[in-house]
């Protein structure tokens, strides 16, 4: 005999559906953020097997990384736009094809020339992934679970920066080309899975069960426009704060993150793998961590205060900025593992809160763009200062003063963000 259920008990089956695939997309983006890092972070720590191939000096391969930065956040917008305006499913899986592509024919480039037209291909695709992940995100995860479910996928990236960090052994062992084949292939494999399970959020009620049935085009409520979409973003104050705090903090970041494994490697006299593997795992754990703690509090926090999400990365900062200082002004390696631990929590703090922080500034339905606009100041600033820090280097200046800087620029800039005025979380 067949079941009936009520319109009521099948409404509550569809929400306990969502809610449970919520938690599915975070696994499935999880892996794809790994890759995301892993492959564009995997060149770092290869450069001396990468320049014994391919005749480059230290400014040439900060350029590198800082012709993918430009690209990639030029660009971000666009995909965060594209994200709004139609599918963040497609965009993000078109994202992970592309990139994946680029990072397979890395592998057997021959020439500097060559390698700098691939790091600027894979900017392109990558634009496109982060704005459009993490809008998701955010649609299948509202207020009670937004922190968290952001940092878990966020976590991700993590491991990919902590893999990154071993592309020195992969070197040492099969040579510096496999690695970049290898985790190409595999991301090709990947993009294939995910267009066949992940699914774009229903728009009302009765799409909810349809999403798990069969894929099918989800038409936008109101018609997203890039004269609306830059009104709304660029006319709140509380925005234009994010960019500037966003830029400095990206600024700090992606220069630490280049340029640290030959920092350590030079300074404490480590082998390269050592020198890779260290500059990653200490700051990726500590982070994992940190997403989980500041995602944790910040969601319980801001059911009492509507603030509690800003104070995290404030917090986190505070205290990570000095302790990033002394990790460039010790000489013991001790300490400076201690530095990185701390800054990596920080860094946690910040990455599980961001998104959520923006969810309460602006319009829902223009999050990919803007966060697409946070990646395009981060990542473009974040690109001059790796270039800047090769020049640097190439000119005898001790990393350590650069480190000192992006420390003292984060401790700074993280106090801007207490003028930030929130609103609900929606």
């Amino acid at each position: 005999m067949a079941i009936k259920f009520s319109r009521i008990q099948v409404m509550k089956i569809k929400q306990t559906n969502l809610k449970y695939y919520a938690w599915v997309v975070v696994g499935l983006l999880w892996i794809v953020a790994l890759l995301n890092y892993f492959d564009r972070l995997l060149i770092a720590s290869m450069r001396d097997p990468i320049k014994e191939s391919i005749t480059m000096t230290d400014a040439q391969f900060g350029l590198l990384t800082s012709v993918f930065l430009w690209v990639y956040g030029i660009l971000s917008p666009f995909g965060g736009y594209f994200a709004d305006r139609y599918s963040r499913k497609k965009v993000i899986v078109f994202s992970l094809f592309v990139w994946s592509g680029v990072t397979l024919w890395t592998g057997f480039v021959r020439s500097f020339p060559e390698m700098l037209i691939a790091r600027g291909i894979m900017g392109i695709s990558e634009a496109c992934y982060i704005p459009a992940a993490v809008a998701l995100i955010t649609e299948y995860h509202k207020g009670r679970t937004r922190s968290l479910a952001t940092g878990l996928h966020i976590s991700g990236l993590y491991a990919g920066m902590a893999l990154g960090g071993a592309g020195g052994y992969i070197a040492d062992i099969w040579g510096w080309r496999y690695g970049f084949q290898l985790f190409g292939g595999f991301g090709l494999i990947y993009a294939a899975i995910m267009l066949l399970i992940l699914k774009d959020f229903p728009k009302d009620e009765t799409e909810t069960a349809d999403v798990f049935l069969h894929e099918k085009e989800i038409a936008v409520e109101d018609k997203i426009s890039v004269i609306g979409t830059l009104s709304n973003l660029f006319g709140t104050g509380s925005y234009w704060i994010l960019l500037f705090y966003n830029g400095a903090i990206g600024m700090s970041f992606w220069v630490i993150y280049s340029w640290l494994p030959t920092y350590l490697k030079d300074h404490f006299n480590l082998k390269l793998g050592a020198a890779g593997v260290s500059a990653t795992s200490f700051i990726q754990v500590a982070s994992f961590l940190g997403v989980i703690i500041g995602g944790f509090i910040a969601d319980r926090w801001s059911r009492k205060n509507i603030r509690g999400r800003l104070y995290m990365p404030v917090i986190g900062f505070t205290l990570g900025g000095p302790f990033l200082f002394l990790m460039a002004s010790t000489s013991v390696f001790g300490i400076a593992i201690l530095g990185m631990i701390v800054f990596g929590l920080a860094r946690g703090f910040h990455d599980s809160n961001l998104m959520p922080v923006m969810c309460q500034v602006i319009d829902k339905r223009y999050r990919a763009t803007g966060y697409g606009f946070l990646n395009f100041f981060s990542t473009v600033i974040g690109g001059i200062m790796v270039y800047v820090g090769g020049a640097l280097k190439d000119a005898n200046v001790s990393l350590s003063v650069v480190f000192q800087f992006s420390a003292i620029i984060l401790l700074i800039s993280s106090w801007t963000l207490l003028a930030v005025k929130p609103k609900t979380d929606s």
